[in-house]
């Protein structure tokens, strides 16, 4: 083969393997696929533990929309309740709280009426105050009863500019017909008489559930919330939803560290929302009342 056969050959073959190492896929190794991080990694894993009894008012003070009758009222100082309150205070006891957060406003004086307990007053007190969040404290020997309840914001914009308040919510339809209120009252019928026939332990289970939490704070969806022009919606966030807020943030108030573990003692109503608030909270783990 003469040189010059020889140099074309050579550019050739230089031609071929530049074009192989355009042309060549380039390859991915799968070997190592991107870990991807959840949200909750970002934050600590130790969290505040708190518990939510989210409870109905055992002196019936009337005050709820919805009232339940004489022939359903159940007495928790007289048996068989009286021995169902002490086995619901030893169930909560498993939580082991190192805090009791209840449902009174500061001017209650819990923590007073906690040492007078101690000295033997208020045993004939039928509210859930002292037959649950006292009696509890007295007995696992806390000193502090810590008052979380708070009033909503459309009650001190009322206190301020009642006018203007009411160019907001003035025309909330409390009338509105809603074909979901008859589902509503069947399931307050089978409730009202289902606490005296039930285990109070157990019917605070049932209470506590998710489903019911959900169900219960749904019931404010209806009927006047859907009066036109956002009227009920902004009722509704000014008033229960707000001072519900206000009532998680006076929980906030009171935790010191990952120590804590809170005891929350309130009507159920707020307690199905205190259980969306701390579910989607970073700093507490939300321990279901059924787990305990």
């Amino acid at each position: 083969m003469n040189k010059i056969c020889i140099v074309l050959l050579s550019i050739v073959l230089l031609s071929c393997q530049e074009k192989s190492r355009v042309k060549a896929p380039l390859l991915v190794d799968n070997s190592k696929e991107t870990q991807l991080k959840t949200p909750g990694s970002f934050f600590p894993e130790e969290k505040i533990n708190v518990l939510v009894v989210g409870t109905f008012h055992f002196d019936y003070p009337g005050l709820d929309d919805h009232k339940v009758i004489p022939e359903n009222q159940i007495d928790v100082l007289q048996e068989p309740k009286k021995s169902e309150v002490s086995n619901l205070i030893a169930y909560i006891k498993k939580f082991r709280p190192t805090k009791i957060a209840i449902e009174a406003s500061p001017g209650w004086k819990a923590t007073e009426k906690l040492q007078k307990y101690n000295q033997g007053e208020f045993r004939d007190q039928r509210g859930e105050r002292y037959q649950l969040a006292m009696r509890l404290a007295s007995e696992i020997q806390l000193d502090t009863l810590y008052e979380v309840n708070s009033y909503s914001l459309s009650r001190q914009l009322y206190k301020s500019d009642s006018t203007y308040l009411k160019t907001i919510t003035g025309a909330v339809d409390w009338e509105l017909e809603d074909p979901y209120w008859d589902y509503v009252d069947a399931w307050f019928e089978y409730d009202d008489t289902l606490v005296s026939k039930t285990n109070l332990t157990e019917y605070f289970k049932y209470m506590n559930t998710r489903e019911s939490h959900n169900y219960g704070y749904g019931l404010y969806l209806l009927g006047s919330f859907k009066t036109e022009n956002n009227q009920g919606a902004d009722h509704l966030s000014m008033w229960w939803y707000n001072r519900n807020l206000r009532i998680f943030r006076n929980i906030q108030g009171i935790t010191e560290g990952p120590e804590d573990r809170i005891l929350v003692i309130m009507g159920n109503g707020h307690a199905a929302i205190l259980r969306q608030l701390f579910e989607a909270s970073p700093e507490y783990e939300f321990v279901e009342f059924n787990s305990l």
